[in-house]
């Protein structure tokens, strides 16, 4: 009889299929969400989104040549990094220059926090996920040195290896989830770190260019062109 379990409970499926419980339902529903991020991350954080070149260069060239008009227009209708950055800067064209940086940095902020919580859930699934499987762990060796217990400490090293193996397998499960979601974790952190940082410093070379109270007379923005 002992020598039946220990072979039924021979591999990986069996012992999923013995461990199956509400830990493991909860590991796999975390391995299907962090799944999903990571497919979410693949398409959206790419340099394409976040700095497109040719808007960049677009916006950049506006700037240089002083047309404010199609410059607000340009960032209007678009949702690029630099654009969402340059809008609230261009709002404030005229006004004093600090009031002008103020408002393009508090927009690259926003927007780079943004792009992080895009993220945020996978580290959350990364470090919850081995913790989850430690309880489930913990909660099956209970039940095996339970069932030890009730059976007068007649049954065999069998039949304690096979609940403690069963409850080890939560343990690999919750490691199997978090290894994958803090790697690709990682990996767009500093993805949108270098593209948000890149952003913030193109944009400060544009918003450099825009008209500020200080400075020599020169063709400012018109009201309607300006507003976000």
């Amino acid at each position: 009889m002992i020598s039946t379990l220990a072979e039924s409970a021979n591999g990986l499926w069996p012992l999923f299929v013995q461990s199956f419980d509400a830990f493991t339902v909860l590991l796999l529903a975390g391995s299907v969400f962090g799944i999903a991020l990571v497919f979410v991350c693949i398409f959206e954080v790419r340099e394409k989104n976040i700095l497109p070149a040719a808007n960049v260069n677009r916006f950049r060239d506006l700037a240089r040549a002083g047309r404010w008009e199609d410059l607000s227009d340009a960032v209007r209708e678009d949702s690029s990094f630099v654009a969402i950055v340059i809008r609230p800067a261009l709002s404030q064209a005229g006004k004093d220059r600090t009031a002008i940086r103020e408002a393009a940095e508090l927009a690259a902020s926003e927007e780079s926090a943004r792009w992080f919580r895009k993220i945020d859930m996978l580290s959350v699934i990364g470090n919850l996920g081995p913790l989850v499987g430690l309880a489930g762990t913990v909660w099956g060796m209970i039940l095996a040195f339970t069932s030890l217990g009730n059976t007068g400490g007649q049954a065999g090293p069998a039949d304690l290896s096979l609940g403690i193996s069963k409850a080890l397998f939560h343990t690999l499960l919750g490691l199997c989830l978090a290894i994958p979601c803090l790697l690709a974790y990682g990996i767009y952190r500093n993805r949108i770190d270098r593209l948000c940082t890149r952003g913030t410093v193109l944009s400060s070379e544009i918003v450099e260019h825009i008209p500020a109270a200080e400075d020599a007379p020169r063709e400012l923005p018109r009201a309607s062109a300006v507003r976000a």
